[in-house]
């Protein structure tokens, strides 16, 4: 039986578990999809050589960067955007110990999709981009590619960034667009919000959360209170989740 996996730690709730699983099921594929929960990302190959049937896996926190090292190949968007989140597994028939691992970035395609429908191009010009993980990486390549000009925002400072304390109300008038690229406010701490000033923000606003649970974050609460668009992240899990698959069954 084919199988796929998730690297992370914690995997206290997985999304890609439970899609890939109903996938499985309503296509009636012979293929499981497991949780591999670790505490050091140096477990990798003694995960693929104990797994001989593993074809391909998802990377999420905190390892999408601290992968890297252990790729025998990464493909030129992943490269470029610094951070990994799937990686396919070549195997040479009969030999149990040989295995090769490239790395891509189907974040970018995911958050960039789901979120260009939401863009208005007279005002959505300039971004804030909450948390520096290797996920805000994909989400300010995806900027950088749709010509929205972004900058961090984190608790430390640091080259094209701001912290939080530096969030005045003209810097939230002029990034109309603010990102939550951070854990803040994952289930089960659902009532935490990232520390930005939300009574600055208008109905030209968009915010995107990338968390999915749960559905309506605080962060996005405390934006429609405002009157600004706002997103969570499911539907970006979903198009990065199939544009794995297509990496992990291409034939070519």
């Amino acid at each position: 039986m084919e199988t796929y996996g998730l690297i992370g730690f914690p995997l206290k709730h997985s999304f890609s578990a439970k899609f890939f699983t109903e996938k499985f099921r309503n296509e009636q594929l012979e293929a499981e999809y497991l949780n591999f929960e670790i505490k050091d990302i140096q477990e990798i190959h003694h995960i693929i050589l104990l797994n001989q049937q593993l074809k391909g896996l998802n990377i999420t926190i905190p390892y999408k960067e601290r992968v890297i090292p252990f790729l025998d190949n990464i493909s030129e968007e992943a490269k470029k955007i610094g951070a990994v989140n799937v990686i396919q597994i070549e195997r040479r028939p009969g030999d149990k110990c040989y295995f090769r691992l490239t790395g891509y970035n189907t974040d970018y395609i995911g958050f960039r999709q789901s979120i260009s429908p939401l863009l208005n191009t007279a005002f959505h010009r300039k971004a804030l981009i909450l948390g520096t993980g290797g996920a805000s990486k994909a989400v300010a390549q995806a900027f950088t590619d749709m010509q929205v000009s972004w900058h961090y925002v984190s608790r430390t400072p640091g080259v094209n960034r701001f912290t939080y304390d530096d969030l005045t109300p003209s810097i939230i008038a002029e990034h109309t667009i603010i990102v939550n690229a951070s854990p803040v406010g994952t289930f089960p701490e659902i009532n935490y919000c990232p520390h930005i000033p939300y009574s600055f923000l208008t109905p030209r606003h968009l915010l995107y959360d990338l968390i999915y649970n749960p559905e309506e974050t605080l962060f996005l609460q405390k934006g429609k209170k405002q009157g600004a668009i706002t997103k969570n992240g499911r539907e970006m899990l979903e198009l990065q989740a199939l544009a794995a698959w297509e990496i992990w069954n291409d034939t070519d």
